[in-house]
């Protein structure tokens, strides 16, 4: 009889809890588990070189931040890789074992290597920037390319150096010779020779992106020759360039990212000699194709040139460049800047020259 009791007692008991476990569990099942969470985007971006270059791999490295901080549910990582070539394909094979859903890397010079992996990675999604994939062919459905009109923001930056230039002599300092910073070059040249048509642009090359001490060797040559404003165009190396002109007292153009706000942090002397960026806006880029592919709206396999009107290319207007350029000159740049979108001038490419047609462009504005 007292277990009879019991048994009762418990039926009781379970009945005003609103029913068994079971029952709980299907009704949970008919509404919807607000406990089961989506699990994140993973997001990799893979640098052939490193952090520090207050330029091209620290912009990209601040779209993640931006992917990080404004995009919810995405897990993000940033490895530096180093200059050292013989470990890039290792570590993007790591970051497809690891199962990352995104992987980003960048630079013609990780082309080969995408086009390696992607294909044994059918499930993984690459961003490849500042380069495209060859997809005349087919494939590489998995692989998104953004390239940049760099060469428009470049024809603004030689807007406002043969502007304020007081010798008529001007520089450019690249990082490797190739047709990426080619089209920042020729860009340069066009918009200093459409408002100087004999201004003379001296160009020279590091050969890489990482050797400071060159490109400072290359810059003070230019200075000393008669240049009186160089466009620094070279990554890590352009550090160089920086220190050259503030040893000489001559302006410096950036690139990539707004570098006098940079050097405005730890040395704002120097920071004044930089009237401008050219702005390579990667972070933007790069958040902006995230963003769309975590919304499912990416056109994967293939390829994007963002400018001006993507908010990708444009020259830093900051607190130095209102200060230090003339209004004159920052009245002219805008007036480029609207001829260029509504499609009044057309700027050059290296990307649309034969190798002896580029050479030639560049060494007739010698």
């Amino acid at each position: 009889l007292l277990s009879l009791l019991c048994a009762v007692a418990l039926l009781l008991t379970l009945a005003a809890c609103g029913g068994t476990s079971d029952d709980t569990t299907d009704d949970t099942a008919d509404t919807g588990d607000a406990g089961t969470t989506e699990e994140p985007l993973r997001v990799a971006l893979l640098l052939n070189g490193t952090l520090g270059d207050k330029s091209f791999n620290d912009s990209a490295a601040d779209g993640m931040e931006m992917i990080a901080q404004e995009l919810s549910n995405v897990e993000t990582k940033v490895v530096e890789m180093t200059f050292d070539d013989t470990k890039w394909e290792p570590a993007v094979l790591d970051a497809c074992d690891e199962g990352y859903d995104i992987i980003i890397t960048g630079t013609w010079q990780m082309q080969e290597i995408i086009a390696r992996v992607a294909p044994e990675y059918p499930d993984t999604h690459f961003i490849v920037y500042d380069t495209a994939m060859d997809y005349s062919q087919g494939g590489y459905e998995n692989v998104y390319s953004i390239e940049y009109k760099q060469n428009d923001g470049s024809f603004l930056a030689g807007v406002l150096a043969a502007s304020m230039t007081q010798t008529g002599q001007i520089g450019f300092v690249g990082g490797m010779d190739n047709t990426v910073i080619y089209d920042f070059l020729v860009g340069y040249i066009q918009g200093a020779q459409t408002v100087k048509p004999d201004i003379k642009v001296a160009s020279a090359f590091v050969g890489n992106f990482s050797d400071s001490a060159r490109a400072k060797e290359l810059a003070t040559s230019q200075f000393n020759m008669g240049a009186d404003l160089i466009f620094s165009c070279a990554s890590t190396a352009g550090d160089g360039t920086v220190q050259a002109g503030r040893e000489l007292g001559k302006m410096v153009i950036g690139v990539d990212s707004d570098q006098a706000m940079v050097y405005q942090e730890t040395d704002p002397e120097t920071a004044q000699l930089i009237p401008t960026s050219v702005l390579k806006r990667v972070d933007m880029s790069l958040f902006q194709a995230v963003e769309a592919a975590q919304k499912g709206e990416l056109a994967w396999g293939t390829s994007v040139s963002v400018g001006i009107a993507e908010n990708c290319i444009g020259l830093a207007e900051n607190e130095i460049y209102e200060s230090v350029v003339p209004q004159e000159t920052r009245d002219l740049v805008n007036s480029y800047i609207e001829q260029i979108q509504n499609g009044e001038i057309q700027v050059k490419s290296a990307f649309d020259m034969s190798n002896e047609e580029l050479l030639a462009f560049v060494d007739a504005a010698k």
